[in-house]
């Protein structure tokens, strides 16, 4: 008789990994070099000391160590939450009649909500160990400036917290726990920042984006003596920590004799679906397997289904060094849908490079109420009520899974559940009363961003 695999499989504390696991050392090519905005060439590490602690940007130009130690008060700390589940999904194998085996991991399992506060632990011990005195950041969704929030908290460093705009309307309750772990949080855009205040002029009725966060919260640290700036995606300092999520994930499925044929995450600016695809793209980048990667992305934010590969701001105020990545334009005005982590006009360097190379297999892009529809049949079987940032992932699953039951095929296939949506009852309500409406970009509005783009010297080519 087969031995059923049990429905959670959890490594023991001594089995949590001890080293980040860095994909840049193991990519064939590098993403291209961050430029300075004032001189137009190569960031080097002096340009990222005034914005970001000195070990992050350590961390951030990396390109060799394929291992970094994971410190011992950041380990203890995720002890309180880690190793988080590898799941079967065997009920919603059940309701979909599919020969497919579903996997997620679960990062859920902490007050945040969400994976980010991989990262965060780790970008709040390191400015403790400089004696930053403050730190600034932005979120959208709220689950970021929520996990910031409580590493804040825990190692007694104050902090404020940029929130966009219609997040903090959607989201009140996300607010509430910040300000309960002692953050300030102020709604973006503002009128407390150079930044906001001209982008206010502008558009007074501005909804906000995390473009414009971003420029805020840096335009605080820059300003304020021994701040420093946090982010919660994008970066390779922040996948880098994240990819605590795939080597996890890969050990577990170790231990039950498995191994993914698809690997599924949902992309805003990349932090989740670089943690979950880590240490298996390291296998694909070695010839030793070939899994199938799918980015999953909302059709109202399509920056890698639609976007351009070219040089842009991180930030709607353009204060940021340039990124090679793919994007709609710095000044994009995204849809206050509410997968609001996933409101990005750019996505991560690493991500973009890999996709450019041709490692990650698929770009999906959908629509709200298809993600709503997949989140709401996942809770009923599964229990779990998921972010919706999460639930593009859980559509692409779905949508994988019943492929396999046309085709009669059975895979293998492992998708991150990064985020519950136990503070996103505004939008289930919305979806529950058939008001959640799908957005789409036109090509006229895309052109506004992209044609900013041509404005920068380095984009000859767009």
């Amino acid at each position: 008789m087969t031995k059923k695999i049990p429905y959670r499989t959890y490594l023991t504390e001594d089995q949590m990994p001890k080293y980040w696991y860095n994909l840049r050392a193991d990519m064939k090519e590098q993403h291209d070099p961050y430029i300075h905005p004032g001189t137009m060439q190569p960031a080097v590490l002096n340009d990222f000391l005034r914005v970001f602690c000195k070990e992050l940007a350590l961390q951030e130009m990396n390109t060799t160590d394929r291992y970094i130690e994971i410190p011992d008060e950041v380990r203890e700390f995720y002890r309180t939450y880690r190793p988080s589940p590898l799941i079967r999904a065997y009920n919603l194998e059940k309701e979909l009649n599919t020969p497919a085996k579903i996997y997620f991991k679960f990062e859920g399992n902490n007050t945040s909500g969400s994976h980010k506060l991989n990262t965060a632990v780790a970008q709040v011990y390191y400015a403790k160990q400089q004696g930053i005195t403050s730190l600034t950041t932005e979120t959208g969704a709220g689950q970021w400036g929520t996990a910031m929030a409580m590493a804040c908290a825990f190692f007694k460093i104050p902090l404020t917290v940029f929130m966009v705009k219609v997040s903090a309307e959607q989201k009140p309750y996300r607010k509430a726990i910040m300000e309960t772990y002692g953050a300030k949080v102020i709604p973006s855009p503002s009128n407390q920042t150079d930044s906001g205040r001209a982008i206010l002029a502008e558009t007074p009725d501005s909804t906000g984006s995390l473009g414009t966060a971003i420029s805020e919260a840096i335009e605080v640290a820059v300003k304020t003596d021994n701040c420093r700036y946090v982010l919660g995606s994008v970066l390779d300092q922040v996948l880098l920590h994240q990819a605590i999520i795939g080597s996890e994930a890969k050990m577990a499925m170790e231990l039950l004799g498995e191994y993914p044929d698809i690997v599924i995450g949902c992309t805003g600016g990349g932090s989740n679906f670089g943690g979950i695809i880590s240490e298996f793209m390291a296998d694909k980048l070695a010839g030793r397997t070939n899994p199938y990667f799918i980015a999953v992305e909302p059709r109202s934010c399509p920056s890698l289904s639609r976007g351009k590969y070219a040089y842009d701001f991180c930030d709607t105020g353009k204060m940021t060094p340039l990124a090679k990545m793919y994007t709609l334009g710095s000044n994009f005005k995204p849809s206050p849908i509410h997968a609001g982590g996933l409101r990005y006009h750019g996505m991560s360097p690493l991500i973009s490079k890999l996709y450019y190379d041709g490692y990650i297999d698929e770009v999906q892009a959908v629509g709200q109420k298809s993600v709503f529809d997949a989140a709401t049949l996942f809770a009923r079987v599964e229990t779990i009520l998921p972010a919706p940032e999460s639930a593009h992932a859980i559509r692409s699953a779905i949508d994988e899974a019943i492929k396999c039951r046309e085709s009669g095929e059975s895979k293998t296939i492992l998708f991150n559940l990064t985020g519950t949506g136990y503070f996103d009852m505004t939008a289930y309500m919305q979806y529950n009363a058939n008001g959640i409406v799908d957005y789409i970009p036109t090509d006229e509005e895309l052109k506004v961003g992209f044609d900013s783009l041509k404005d920068i010297p380095l984009n000859k080519d767009i």
